[in-house]
């Protein structure tokens, strides 16, 4: 689903509300443009919401973040389709880099945790994740049930969630040390990162439709206002 329209012409606002400082309500960027159209609309409301200023960013595009961004939303799409594009990108690479460790929150998913691992495909990505992607011809697709394995950006250890799995590609390795989820339906495996130098990074296959806990979106946002950044 394409749900980044709509986090828009709050650039400005965000930009001049003393977020750059983590004022009471700090900007975070949510990733758009053809790699990344999967997101849910909901998600940039629930932000705001919860107190936060939201703008999209393209990042084939965009060679830096909006100005004062204090905490990023990548969500889903196609980044294995640009990932050449994604890696000529190398400043925006490097921006989000700086941005994660100075420990400004980031949660990534599906598409968003590949463009955090180090490699797709042979072609450079964020690095910010110790791990590399590869497209395979095996479709995973299906709703699961998880549970928050330890504490992070966006979820307290023991939230249990239900998401969906929707891609072709493949982890070496599978998961984190500190694992993002562990599944409990329909089969039992751990899943995704919890990563960052501060625990920053929340990155994992799993679609999980925030509006079902809200308590994640305010997680991120107060993790946004708190952050060393």
């Amino acid at each position: 689903r394409s749900g980044t329209s709509g986090t828009g012409g709050t650039a400005a606002a965000g930009a001049n509300t003393g977020a750059s400082g983590g004022g009471s309500r700090p900007l975070i960027a949510v990733a758009g443009g053809p790699a990344f159209t999967f997101a849910y609309a909901e998600h940039a409301e629930l932000l705001r919401a919860a107190g936060a200023e939201t703008v999209s960013f393209d990042p084939l595009r965009d060679e830096t973040l909006p100005e004062g961004t204090r905490g990023l939303v990548i969500g889903g799409g196609f980044p294995e389709v640009y990932g050449p594009q994604l890696a000529e990108n190398r400043r925006l690479r490097s921006v989000v880099r700086e941005l994660v460790a100075a420990g400004g929150p980031v949660a990534a998913e599906c598409g968003g945790l590949l463009y955090l691992c180090r490699e797709l495909d042979g072609a450079r990505m964020c690095g910010v994740l110790d791990g590399t992607a590869r497209m395979t011809e095996q479709l995973t697709l299906g709703y699961r049930e998880a549970v928050a394995v330890g504490d992070s950006v966006l979820a307290p250890a023991g939230l249990r969630v239900r998401g969906h799995e929707f891609h072709r590609t493949a982890l070496s390795p599978g998961a984190g040390d500190e694992p993002a989820w562990g599944l409990v339906r329909p089969e039992r495996r751990r899943e995704g990162f919890v990563g960052g130098p501060y625990g920053n990074v929340h990155a994992s296959y799993l679609h999980v439709h925030w509006a079902a806990a809200p308590s994640m979106a305010r997680r991120l946002v107060e993790g946004c206002r708190t952050c060393p950044r």
